[in-house]
Order: structure tokens, then C-alpha cells, then sequence
């Protein structure tokens, strides 16, 4: 996509429009801007940014702090993708790592498995993270690589206060672990719970082990990960544990440069990555919405957005899978067409979808920017927390579980095979109007962050919600068949009218499963930004 000449964007909010109690402020600088659901890390990007780096160096920079800050939810053993703006055009990155050589639907049959697990060594795929930072800083980076990662090996070695949220889902991963194979998950302990507890909110937490892995990946520009020591380490620990992964399936491990996918939602450009993400089940449900007029937020709204999300994730989990191995139809999915079909399906009553109860999710995203135009929309996961509950011994790795979102169907696009990488849930938006960058956007959280971009494009767009208002917005969550999660501050008098249209809701005071977003657009000659207030959430500008 190329740069086109002619005037600003128009805004996509209303600057003085804040229709929430609070009236939290969306913030505004000219420099830079980094936003994420740790502060810490946000300053690290910011760090850089100061020191002269780019947006692709803060969202690096961060992205890499935050295996450290929030492990609870990412970590270098993880995948990660982008959506990166740069001189006048938008590129995608793929990060995804494929299952090993030596594995099959049958060998995990053949262990015992009528579905893919979700701990130990089963679902443990190649690791694309460290590949991420180090291709994002080959093509676009200003810095050395040593010099970027350096405010994240600072955090490893003098360690950091846990914060309220991050405090929350520790406890519940011990919790979590306790109950499996202790010599297995004896080095996570060994990590992350030492004399067998979590830390506790406002504890330090060190990892030296971490600090030591994270130089060697800035010193080799991650060779050290996938054809050095650390792929060594990883190899020895999967052999000795009955794991099919191996340091030829690191070694021949590169990211993959890919073409975004958009539709166009009343005038502005929504922007995803193409499978095998799930970014194209946003595009297919706005695809939906945007044949109907826009109103207020009320009942017609809300429940047009959910039956929307319902028929777009049913085609997704029919068609999404790693492209190389199975053709996706993306242009068929996201044409007019086939959208005119699909939306004769809502009709005033809440309907029953095709696929099956989605899983909760651990996710980190974030947003970066600068004053030269560069914008980063960047997400890394381990999956559902700390991943696979394996970390490398003496490395501080903590190993994710991607591999678990394969099915053992051999007649589903999405079965396991060698090589293949599996559907993902982590997904990067971006946001353009007439072919100029608007900005980057994301809300992480397994299957609910087709959902959370949906509403944070509707808030922006349809309800001209500033970016912290679109996130502070309550937010809902399809579950399965009728069933519907909403947060406890959701309008009464919309989830009673849901109600008698058909729809299953619960309520629920926990707002940790709605996702966790961040925003930041380019207006006039400012950065404007917003960050999450369901996360221990940081932006940090100047």
C-alpha cells in the first residue's frame, strides 16, 4: 500500500466528545509515544526513543521488556507479529513458528491424546519472537540491536515490583503448575516460583538467567536462538524429555514478510494480517456491520456486533490454517458478495453458531510511534499465560504452547502436520484513511481479540470515541451458542433488552477476560493515545 497525496485524515473520534464518568484523557505529545499493559516497558521504548531510536526500535525495545515485566502472559519463547508504517506504506510481519519436523496427529494419538494438550512438550512449536525483534531491527531499526534490548536485560538482572494484575495471574499459573509433572516443570519453578510460591504485589523479581539470554540474542542478532548455544540448551531439554522439537527445526526457522488484508469500514481502512491469524475474522464481522446504518450505542448495536462476530468466527475456524499447507479463500471471504450473503443471517434474535467454546488467552501488545511517521502495531504471546509450563534450564526461556490450537482432525485444514503452523489468535490492526496512517491498534486475549478489535473500530468510528474512551468502554465477549460474557459496568437496560432478544448473559465483576487493548492515532501535527485500563497499563510520550 503507498502513500497518496491530499489532506489530512479525517479525525476518527471527537476530541471533546467523553461520555464516561471518569473523562479520562487521551494523551497528546509530538516526539513519540509508546503504549502497553506495563508501564515499566513503555518507558523502556521511550528510553530509546530519547537515545535517538525509532517506533521500531521502542516497540523492540518493549516488546522485549515485557518477557521480562509480564511473563505471565508472553516470553522469548513465544511467536509475535506486526504491522509496521514506514515512508508511506504498511508492512506485515509473521512471526509464527511451525510445528517440528519429527511431529504428527498420529505420534500424538499414538501418545495418548484425542486432542491437542496444552502443557508439556506436545504443543511447543518453533519460537518466532527473537526472529520478530531481530528482522523488525534488520529492515527498519536505527540501533544496534545490544543497544535496544538493553533497557530489558536492566530489568532481568536488578529485577522490578510486581504490579496488582500481573501479581493476580502469577498465582494463578503456581496454582496451574502445581498439579503437573514436577521434574518437567521443575525449571518453571525454579524461575518463576523459587521455595515454590509466586512473588507477591510489590516483591522484586530478578532473573538473571533471563538478562544472560537476552544478551546473547542482542549480541548474534538472535543467531544465538536458533543456530548457537540457546538452540543447543533447547534441543538437549526436549531429547531428554520426549520432545519432538529440535535444533534443525530452529535452525531453518526465518519470519515471514507478508501482504496485510483490509476492508473498508465507512471510509477508514481496517488493516490485519492474513493468515493463518485470526485478524480476518474482525475484517469479515465489520465486513457485516458496515451494510447496516450506524447508531448509538444501544440494544440494535450491540447485538448486531455479537451475531456479526458469531457468523465471522464461524468461518473462520472452517478456513484458517497455515496457507502454505491449505489455501485460504481471503478475498472470496472478504467480498461484498459473500458479505450480502452472510448478513440476510441477522435477524432480531439471537442465533446459534457452528464452532465450539474458545479458550481464554496470554497475550502482550503494544503501540509505537514517532515524530518522524513510523508506527508500530506489535503483539507477542505465550498462550494462555506462561504457555506450556516448560522453561529451559539456565535460561530464563519460557517455552509457549501455540501448538495446542492444532486439531488432530485429519480432515480440517487446521490438523497438525510437520512444518505447519498452527491458527493463531494473536493479531496487530492498523487504521488508514485514503491511503494515510491513522495509527495502530490491538487488544490482546486468546479469541477474544477479534472481538476487541470489532468494538474498539465501532467505538472509534461509528461512536466517535476518543482512543481512551474507546477502551474504557464496557466491553462484551461471545462465548459459545447464545452465550454472551459482559462487564459488570455494561448498560443494565442493553443486557436486559439481549436478554429477551435471546441472548444467554452473564455478568461478570472479573474484567480480566475482555481483553487487553491499546491505541495510539496520529491527528493534525500530534500523537493522541490511550491505554488499557483493565491491565496494569502504562503510555509514555514526550
Amino acid at each position: 500500500m503507498t502513500k497518496t497525496q491530499g489532506a489530512e485524515p479525517v479525525l476518527p473520534f471527537d476530541p471533546l466528545y467523553y461520555p464516561h464518568p471518569s473523562r479520562r484523557m487521551a494523551v497528546y505529545a509530538f516526539g513519540g509515544m509508546v503504549a502497553t499493559s506495563h508501564p515499566l516497558a513503555a518507558q523502556a521504548g521511550l528510553e530509546v526513543l530519547r537515545k535517538g531510536g525509532n517506533a521500531v526500535d521502542a516497540a523492540i525495545a518493549t516488546a522485549a521488556s515485557l518477557t521480562v515485566l509480564e511473563p505471565t502472559s508472553n516470553g522469548i519463547g513465544g511467536d509475535a507479529f506486526a504491522l509496521i508504517w514506514s515512508r508511506g506504506k504498511l508492512y506485515g510481519l509473521n512471526a509464527s513458528g511451525p510445528a517440528p519436523k519429527k511431529i504428527s496427529a498420529d505420534a500424538v494419538k499414538r501418545a495418548g491424546h484425542a486432542e491437542m494438550p496444552r502443557y508439556g512438550w506436545l504443543p511447543v512449536t518453533v519460537p518466532g519472537a527473537p526472529a520478530a525483534w531481530a528482522a523488525c531491527s534488520d529492515r527498519f531499526g536505527r540501533l544496534p540491536l545490544t543497544e535496544v534490548l538493553a533497557p530489558a536485560i536492566r530489568y532481568a538482572e536488578e529485577g522490578f515490583p510486581l504490579t496488582p494484575v500481573l501479581g493476580k495471574h502469577w498465582k494463578q499459573a503456581v496454582e496451574v503448575y502445581r498439579g503437573l509433572d514436577g521434574d518437567l516443570f521443575a525449571p518453571w519453578f525454579d524461575t518463576f516460583a523459587p521455595g515454590g510460591d509466586a512473588p507477591e504485589i510489590g516483591q522484586r523479581w530478578r532473573s538473571p538467567d533471563h538478562a544472560k539470554t537476552l544478551q546473547a540474542i542482542a549480541e548474534t542478532r538472535a543467531e544465538a536462538f536458533y543456530r548457537g548455544e540457546l538452540a543447543e540448551r533447547i534441543d538437549h531439554f526436549s531429547r531428554k524429555h520426549g520432545g519432538f522439537l529440535r535444533a534443525e527445526d530452529l535452525a531453518a526457522y526465518a519470519p515471514e514478510w507478508v501482504t496485510p488484508i483490509k476492508v473498508n469500514y465507512r471510509g477508514y481502512e481496517v488493516w490485519e494480517l492474513p493468515p493463518n491469524g485470526q485478524g480476518l475474522i474482525t475484517l469479515m464481522a465489520l465486513n457485516l456491520l458496515k451494510g447496516f446504518d450506524p447508531d448509538e450505542f444501544g440494544v440494535e448495536s450491540v447485538h448486531r456486533q455479537i451475531e456479526a462476530i458469531k457468523l465471522a468466527f464461524a468461518d473462520g475456524k472452517r478456513w484458517i490454517a497455515d496457507p502454505r499447507f491449505r489455501e485460504v479463500p481471503v478475498r472470496e471471504l472478504l467480498s461484498d458478495a459473500y458479505a450480502d450473503e452472510r448478513r440476510k443471517q441477522i435477524g432480531k434474535r439471537a442465533a446459534d453458531p457452528l464452532p465450539g467454546s474458545p479458550p481464554r488467552g496470554g497475550t502482550v501488545y503494544l503501540a509505537a510511534a514517532d515524530g518522524e511517521g513510523n508506527m508500530v502495531s506489535f503483539i507477542q504471546s505465550n498462550y494462555m499465560g506462561f504457555g506450556s509450563g516448560l522453561v529451559v534450564p539456565g535460561t530464563g526461556i519460557s517455552l509457549h504452547n501455540r501448538g495446542c490450537n492444532f486439531t488432530l482432525d485429519p480432515d480440517h485444514p487446521n490438523c497438525l502436520e510437520p512444518g505447519k503452523r498452527p491458527y493463531h489468535t494473536i493479531i496487530p490492526g492498523f487504521l488508514t484513511r485514503d491511503g494515510r496512517a491513522v495509527g495502530p491498534f490491538g487488544v490482546m486475549g486468546g479469541f477474544m481479540q477479534p472481538q476487541g478489535h470489532l468494538q474498539v473500530i465501532v467505538n472509534t468510528v461509528d461512536r466517535r470515541l476518543n482512543p481512551q474512551a474507546a477502551l474504557d468502554a464496557p466491553r462484551w465477549q461471545w462465548v459459545k451458542g447464545r452465550e454472551v460474557l459482559v462487564e459488570q459496568l455494561f448498560p443494565v437496560h442493553i443486557v436486559e433488552a439481549l436478554v429477551r432478544r435471546g441472548h444467554e448473559i452473564r455478568v461478570l465483576a472479573d474484567s480480566s477476560s475482555f481483553g487487553r487493548g491499546q491505541i495510539i492515532w496520529r491527528i493534525k501535527d500530534a500523537l493522541v493515545g490511550g491505554t488499557e485500563p483493565r491491565a496494569d497499563g502504562g503510555l509514555a510520550a514526550y
